[in-house]
């Protein structure tokens, strides 16, 4: 059948065809499966990566010493084997094999990728350097140590070579021999001194966040205020702070310092309250540690280099791209910057330098650069992963020229973010520490020409990070291809003139940096509070006691270390201006309760009240009449004088005022700066004029004559009285009869002529009915004495 349909104008039938193609099919089933398995035969030990089982161990290095070896030494590997797959793992065997020499620092940069990915590199050294196991059980991790001389390596010339330390062994589903795990590091090469060494220099930034508040206390050393403890478990032994600073002192380092730092660890030198979680704050009892501390800094940073960050480490991104058109916040970094080597050399007693700005992360665009140029420095600290140097095949010196008398400084950017992520675990730590040194050897391979090098790594250093910089840096420094330099040697550099000088554009600044930055109502808040801050410290006798910590509070407010936490950043600024308007609003008018001003002219009072702990002076109370055609103050619509009053009292001045026309008028009291800045609320009360008539002074002249007349009254008639007296005794004895009242009085039940009694029995020397004189009017004056107290309701005024 087959060859009649080989025949032209042959057709088969429909079920020859059929059956056919069925037998076809029978006939290639047998040739399809045998494809099929030629895969899965060919993954057997020759390809481990194709297994189901690879990759089920995780193999861990946990150390690798020397890290960078030299002739005659062995390298020691040890780390852990675990198994995570659901199989036992046996006749099982950890071994290292090393790979050819990678020639770029590109091609280091994959090998760390990709660092457990199958397959390993090279062959493995094999024979009796390498652990082995008889069981691996799933869930279970084994630790291993491998010692292998060097010269076994066959590391045959100078340069980065891959170690990869894998585990080999069967399982029940694979009974062959398989790498089942890899844990790919670096191991640099350089046995003998490089006859071109690169110059490093290393950044070791001491910074913190912000602990410090503006609170200070009434007393004359000003206790300080702090938001919580935790600067002093920073820098307790074992703190983070604590770890920095053993670890810095053993290296040849450049410090950048926060003055700020300094500055609240000693001022918890003396007295110092925490606020913490109640009203009340409670007292600071770690004085011991922080004097300890600053000790241990002081003979740390002798004879070395230290850098003064602006106080508080002011955040220069977001001064450029969101502050400047803000007015006074150029001033704020000015400020911060001339404060900052006062504080530094009082604390240290080291004269730091002054010169440099670091921008976070190295990230610089121009409006970065012209803001950190601004305030005095001439050198920009950048990174080259934002300054790039484009195609050249090398890394060039760190020094860029980048006009107006600035100097970029570029750190390199794979060695200063070699240490950034969790380091806590001993495996981390070993793979950073070795891709470090093999990306420092690799850069001095590149070319023969002397290069200055900077390493910048992240300003806020966890004690992990500290420990893994410091452990690669005691081998780079000890090391056969790098020598230390001060940062100040690196800026002074001869510029490499192939190197990029192009500052990137605004628009390249990086997205995620941006989202971080202080928003421009943060530089709105900090001006507002600057502002009444100038405003008050111009009333005040000692105006230190309060421009210094606010100012301060203020330049703490734009700290870099605020970058990731929005919130309290701005929970911080309010608690400034919060407090600052409390102290304000303690020189203050007492209120005033509407006054009656009886007569064309009397005196108003007005107190003002000082609760402050210093005195106040430059005030201008002003007191105006809102109607001065019915009130004038002082013969115009209004009166000014100046106030003085000491700490913790009360001062009360008078105003002339006339009255022209009764009825009632508002009156406005403020104070006011010498300056004509108002100060404080004002306060407003009505005065109710009620003038005195010409009818009003007949009767008051009357009431005066009818008391005249009672008073003559009373002595006549006491003189006749007493005339009286007189006579009566000897009348007594010619009748035989005794006065029963006092002696020389009438007998009892009868009246004395001219005498009247009243309705109560009482006699009265006054006459009484409606010819009698009226009592006289109470001679209290108008006005009480002056007092601190607010006026009552209906309170008269001086006249």
């Amino acid at each position: 059948m087959a060859e009649a349909a080989d025949f032209p104008g042959m057709h088969p039938s429909p079920a020859r065809q059929w059956l056919r193609r069925t037998g076809a099919l029978l006939a290639g089933a047998p040739l399809l499966a045998g494809l099929l398995q030629l895969p899965a035969q060919a993954a057997g030990p020759s390809d481990a990566k194709d297994s189901s089982d690879a990759g089920t161990v995780a193999v861990a290095v946990d150390s690798l010493t020397p890290a960078a070896p030299g002739d005659g030494d062995t390298v020691t590997v040890s780390g852990t084997v675990t198994n995570n797959g659901k199989q036992a793992v046996t006749d099982a065997h950890v071994g290292l094999s090393v790979g050819s020499p990678l020639t770029t620092r590109s091609a280091i940069d994959s090998a760390a990728d990709h660092a457990d990915a199958l397959p390993a590199d090279g062959t493995e050294v094999g024979g009796k350097y390498v652990a082995e196991f008889t069981t691996l059980t799933p869930g279970v991790a084994e630790h291993f140590t491998i010692a292998v001389p060097v010269d076994k390596l066959d590391l045959d010339k100078d340069g980065v070579y891959p170690l990869s330390v894998t585990l080999s062994g069967e399982t029940s589903a694979r009974q062959w021999e398989q790498v089942l795990g890899v844990q790919r590091t670096f191991l640099p090469w350089q046995p003998d001194t490089a006859d071109t060494r690169t110059r490093t220099t290393v950044l070791w930034p001491l910074t913190s966040g912000v602990h410090m508040t503006a609170e200070t206390g009434s007393n004359a050393q000003q206790t300080p205020v702090f938001l919580n403890d935790d600067l002093a478990r920073e820098i307790a032994p074992g703190g983070r702070l604590d770890q920095l600073l053993s670890l810095g002192r053993a290296l040849d380092v450049t410090w950048v310092i926060d003055p700020d730092l300094l500055a609240s660890v000693d001022a918890m030198t003396g007295s110092y309250r925490i606020r913490g979680e109640g009203d009340t704050p409670t007292a600071g009892t770690r004085q011991a540690v922080a004097k300890q501390w600053l000790a241990d800094l002081q003979s740390a940073v002798t004879g070395k280099e230290v850098v003064a960050l602006p106080f508080a480490d002011p955040d220069l991104a977001s001064l450029a791209h969101n502050g400047t058109g803000v007015t006074g916040s150029l001033n704020q970094l000015k400020a911060a910057t001339d404060v900052a080597a006062t504080t530094v050399e009082t604390v240290l007693h080291v004269t730091p330098n002054t010169d440099f700005a670091w921008p976070v992360e190295g990230a610089v665009d121009p409006s970065i650069v012209k803001v950190a140029t601004s305030a005095g420095a001439d050198k920009v600290i950048a990174r080259s992963d934002s300054l790039t140097d484009g195609d050249l095949s090398y890394t060039p010196s760190a020094a860029r020229p980048i006009g107006g008398g600035t100097t970029a400084v570029v750190a390199d950017a794979r060695l200063s973010t070699a240490f950034q992520g969790d380091l806590t675990r001993a495996s981390a730590t070993t793979l950073a520490v070795q891709e470090f040194l093999a990306q420092s050897l690799e850069l001095n391979l590149q070319t023969d020409k002397q290069r200055s090098i900077v390493v910048a790594p992240q300003r806020m250093q966890t004690a992990s990070q500290a420990r893994a910089l410091s452990q690669a840096l005691t081998t780079l420094q000890t090391g056969t291809w790098s020598q230390s330099q001060p940062l100040t040697a690196a800026a002074k550099a001869k510029p490499d003139p192939r190197a990029s000088t192009r500052v990137p554009s605004n628009k390249s600044y990086p997205t995620a940096l941006r989202k971080q930055q202080l928003p421009r109502s943060a530089f709105e808040q900090m001006a507002e509070t600057q502002d009444e801050l100038d405003n008050f410290k111009v009333i005040l006798a000692r105006e230190a006691r309060v421009v210094t910590p606010f100012g301060r509070a203020i330049n703490r407010e734009m700290s870099t270390s605020w970058r990731g936490h929005g919130t309290a950043a701005s929970t911080f600024r309010q608690s400034v201006r919060a407090y600052l308007d409390t102290l304000t609003g303690q020189v203050k008018l007492i209120d005033k309760s509407d006054t009656k001003l009886s007569g064309r002219s009397a005196t108003i009072p007005v107190t003002v009240q000082n609760n402050l702990v210093q005195g106040v002076d430059h005030l201008i109370l002003r007191l105006t009449s809102t109607n001065p055609t019915r009130l004038e103050i002082d013969g115009d619509d209004y009166a000014e004088q100046r106030i003085t009053v000491s700490g913790g009292h009360t001062s009360t001045v008078k105003f002339p005022t006339s009255a022209n026309v009764n009825g009632q008028t508002r009156v406005i009291a403020q104070l006011y700066t010498e300056d004509g800045q108002k100060y404080g609320q004002a306060v407003a009360f009505e005065v109710k004029v009620t003038e005195i008539t010409a009818t009003v002074m007949l009767v008051i002249g009357g009431g005066v004559l009818l008391l005249v007349l009672a008073g003559f009254r009373m002595y006549t008639q006491r003189k006749r009285a007493a005339a009286r007296a007189t006579e009566e005794p000897d009348e007594a004895r010619e009748t035989g009869e005794a006065g029963s009242g006092a002696a020389g009085g009438p007998a009892a039940g009868q009246e004395n002529p001219g005498d009247a009694e009243d309705h109560t029995g009482e006699k009265s020397g006054v006459p009484t009915g409606p010819d009698a004189p009226q009592q006289p009017s109470d001679g209290t004056p108008d006005t009480a004495a002056e007092s601190a107290d607010p006026s009552g309701t209906g309170e008269r005024v001086d006249r």
